[in-house]
């Protein structure tokens, strides 16, 4: 598999291609300003003693404290997560919001402990790194398989260690533990608004069928966000496998089946497909919402979606995405897509930072315009320089990043 973090500096040298950054500005975003590792040791229910290696990169800090997730995935590593840092810093410049790029990790299968035997692994990487943390330093946030509770075990171990009661050095929290209004569907329908803003640029149909690559909370809730608005979703894949049903998948009804079952893989009326066949399945819009390099080089030229919504991480590789614009697929590119968590996890580190609480509404409603603000900018880029969305996007980052680390 592609090492992702080289991916991640090719997607920088090819935006660079379009627009000249100054060399030294460059260099400087080749590598993080710091990253740690730590041996997490964790005693487990059988009493042997199991140590677990633990990540935090800190990328870039010119717009802020970093933010990022912090990943348990059994193929977590440094590239990994350096990579994802990278991305955090750019997307928090697409979104505008004051905030620089970290990320965390542990490599771990997180299915495999005891819910026990993961509160200690989340104390332990908390213990690990609370001296790098802070609200006004580093602020984490969950990622793939961590979940608000994992967040407050987090958030209570660093008041511990600390003594800050705020809660602002954690977001993604439950609502009764300072977490905001909106948080848990904020990524997939940020996606959403971006895909909503720029359908009429790209002549897409005012009803799209939808396959969606991915489906736990950010797929789940963009299924949800775009059936809502009258698209139809005919193709889902989870971890286990696919389905199709061309005539269109209630998604609650999936929902409950997946919670009943354990997958997607048997949802009446539907017919089982493999996740190769799923990513390439013939449909208005593509979503990979699950883990990086899903389009490569081998199945660009297979990719019968006319419009990919990258609402997973690094789903399509720098070969893929020449392929695919050569084919005139337009790609909206993750740090854009998938920016409305960031978003609205900077909403719940100011509200604890305020002592407030907003409603939904007001939530949703600042969401909105930023993501419908930020799709805008960065379409107008992509035309001013004759470019596809992910350079555009890089760009509009680059330039938000190079301003603040002039000052």
């Amino acid at each position: 598999m592609p090492n992702v973090f080289e991916n991640a500096l090719r997607q920088l040298e090819r935006a660079n291609q379009v627009k000249k950054f100054p060399e030294d500005f460059l260099t400087l975003l080749h590598q993080p300003q710091r990253e740690v590792r730590a041996h997490i040791p964790v005693r487990m229910d059988d009493g042997t003693l199991r140590v677990f290696e633990g990540y935090r990169v800190e990328y870039n800090n010119a717009r802020g404290p970093y933010k990022g997730g912090i990943r348990f995935h059994p193929e977590t590593d440094i590239n990994e997560v350096k990579a994802l840092a990278f991305w955090m810093t750019l997307k928090c410049a697409v979104a505008n919001l004051p905030m620089g790029g970290g990320k965390g990790g542990i490599t771990v299968d997180p299915k495999k402990l005891s819910k026990t035997e993961l509160e200690k692994l989340a104390r332990g990487w908390m213990r690990a790194f609370a001296d790098i943390l802070g609200p006004r330093k580093d602020v984490p946030a969950p990622d793939v398989n961590t979940t608000p509770e994992i967040m407050v075990w987090m958030v209570d171990e660093y008041a511990k260690i600390t003594g800050d009661k705020s809660g602002a050095v954690i977001t993604g929290k439950p609502l009764d533990k300072g977490g905001s209004e909106g948080r848990g569907p904020a990524t997939g329908l940020g996606g959403f608004y971006v895909f909503d803003k720029l359908r009429a640029y790209y002549e897409l149909p005012e009803k799209c069928a939808v396959v969606v690559h991915g489906f736990g909370n950010v797929g789940l809730n963009a299924a949800e966000s775009f059936e809502r608005a009258g698209h139809k979703i005919i193709g889902v894949a989870d971890s286990r496998g696919a389905i199709r049903k061309i005539d269109g998948i209630k998604v609650a009804e999936l929902i409950e089946h997946k919670n009943k079952t354990g997958s997607v893989v048997g949802f009446a009326g539907s017919e089982s497909i493999t996740h190769a066949e799923n990513i390439i399945s013939e449909c208005d819009i593509l979503i990979p919402a699950a883990l990086e390099n899903q389009i490569t080089a081998q199945n660009a030229s297979q990719i019968k979606a006319k419009f990919i919504l990258e609402l997973a991480n690094g789903p399509i590789t720098p070969e893929a995405d020449d392929i695919l614009f050569e084919r005139g697929i337009p790609v909206v590119p993750d740090i854009l897509a998938n920016s409305g968590g960031v978003t609205v996890s900077t909403f719940e580190w100011e509200q604890n930072l305020k002592g407030e609480h907003w409603g939904e509404k007001e939530v949703l409603e600042k969401l909105k315009k930023i993501m419908e603000t930020e799709a805008q900018n960065v379409f107008t880029k992509s035309q001013e320089l004759k470019t596809d969305l992910r350079r555009a996007a890089f760009i509009l980052a680059l330039e938000r990043i190079q301003t603040a680390t002039e000052l």
